[in-house]
């Protein structure tokens, strides 16, 4: 049986010099309602998953794998240019820069057939294929920004500067574009 599912949000990215990389999702849509999270690769290329409640938990790891997840206290915002997140014992604060409107609504088989080949070849990012765990997924962008402020901190340790997403996530078919964004997007889900 195959289920229709369909995820509205932005995807917001970064790196530090101190080698971890965050991938921050703010869901306003989602089969489970409105949720946060966080997936973070750490230096040591350890894939963890931070996230707002035990049922978001479930349903992001019913299609992406992680090494651990952890339930912890969340506070998101996300606009269109800014995210500001604590999650546990991590803070995140991003500025974007001039945001470029994505306006048209498309159907899936455009993503599928012409968005992702131009997509891999401008930004280094896939917007189609299969999930880990088989469900196929299609990300549409209706917008986003390139990040140019960034800061992070993890207990009491600073991350250091930004820097560029530079190795795979590793948690599902895509990764995030090298250069850190926040990215407004609906992502279809058939399983």
């Amino acid at each position: 049986m195959t289920t229709k599912e369909s995820v509205v949000g932005t995807i917001s990215s970064v790196a530090f010099e101190s080698g971890d990389q965050f991938v921050v999702g703010c869901w306003k849509q989602t089969p489970v309602g409105p949720f946060s999270d966080v997936m973070w690769l750490d230096a040591d290329n350890n894939r963890t998953l931070l996230a707002s409640t035990g049922v978001a938990a479930d349903y992001i790891t019913t299609i992406y794998e992680f090494d651990r997840v952890e339930v912890v206290e969340f506070a998101a915002n996300a606009g269109r240019r800014t995210t500001a997140v604590i999650a546990g014992d991590l803070e995140l604060r991003l500025q974007g820069g001039v945001r470029r409107p994505v306006p048209i609504r498309r159907p899936r088989l455009l993503t599928q057939l012409i968005e992702a080949p131009i997509a891999r070849r401008l930004m280094g990012v896939e917007v189609y294929g299969t999930s880990p765990t088989g469900a196929r997924e299609w990300y549409q962008s209706t917008g986003w920004s390139w990040i140019n402020g960034a800061s992070g901190r993890h207990r009491s340790h600073d991350l250091g500067s930004m820097a560029e997403l530079d190795r795979p996530m590793g948690v599902g078919f895509s990764n995030p574009p090298p250069r850190p964004s926040i990215v407004s997007v609906r992502v279809a889900i058939r399983r």
